[in-house]
């Protein structure tokens, strides 16, 4: 049986959190691309319901000027739970949304969450306080500034979580190639999150195809003009 260091993530052992990831509230990150942040959010629905990672979101105060949830996440996850809350800025706030993280029996937490220094760092404070290992998924998080976002990835780091980028989440939650559904895996990597892998992938099948078909005559290249 495999060991996983306990600063990796265990698949078998995770919960992902996406918490506050609203059209409104996307209008006041300013330290990541919009465009970006909303594709590292839909990378990590798909990824969780790949890897058969519970999924919990939540959002605060939906009716009012945050706005409601984007509907990438579930769309990209029918699987993933909405746990709605009575005004608790802190998610981990709501009875409910601890309620249903305790049910499923995992320590580790998966976090995600915009404003950064909020929605992602208060719930990770709390649950670090009682005993969860957490992992906060910097780049699917989006803030009101850079220096708001270093200022809070020294707290969360100091208060013992572990930050962590989209990718690495991805690559953790796949372990191996050696899988039946690795290129979905890497359908979510090229569509999502390195959209130059694409290019690492035609290459890869084009040297494939030379290997058994043997390269390409100009008289091949001049039937595809």
């Amino acid at each position: 049986m495999k060991t996983i260091p306990s600063t990796m993530i265990d698949p078998d052992d995770a919960v992902m959190l996406l918490i506050d990831h609203q059209s409104g509230l996307f209008q006041l990150v300013r330290d990541i691309d919009q465009p970006v942040l909303r594709a590292h959010a839909t990378a990590l629905a798909k990824v969780a319901r790949l890897a058969k990672v519970p999924t919990f979101t939540t959002a605060s105060v939906p009716d009012g000027p945050n706005g409601p949830l984007i509907p990438d996440i579930h769309e990209a996850n029918p699987d993933a739970v909405y746990i709605p809350r009575t005004g608790q800025i802190n998610a981990w706030d709501n009875p409910a949304w601890v309620e249903a993280i305790e049910k499923t029996g995992r320590k580790t937490l998966l976090i995600a969450g915009t404003l950064t220094s909020v929605c992602m760092a208060f719930p990770t404070l709390s649950a670090l306080a009682v005993g969860y290992k957490v992992f906060c998924i910097v780049d699917a998080s989006g803030n009101w500034s850079q220096m708001a976002t270093d200022l809070t990835i020294a707290r969360i780091t100091q208060a013992g979580a572990h930050p962590i980028d989209t990718y690495a989440v991805l690559a953790e939650l796949m372990a191996t190639w050696n899988r039946p559904d690795a290129f979905d895996f890497a359908d979510v990597m090229v569509e999502h999150v390195v959209p130059p892998y694409r290019a690492l992938m035609e290459s890869y099948n084009k040297a494939q195809k030379v290997g058994k078909d043997g390269p390409e005559t100009i008289m091949d290249q001049q039937k595809k003009a």
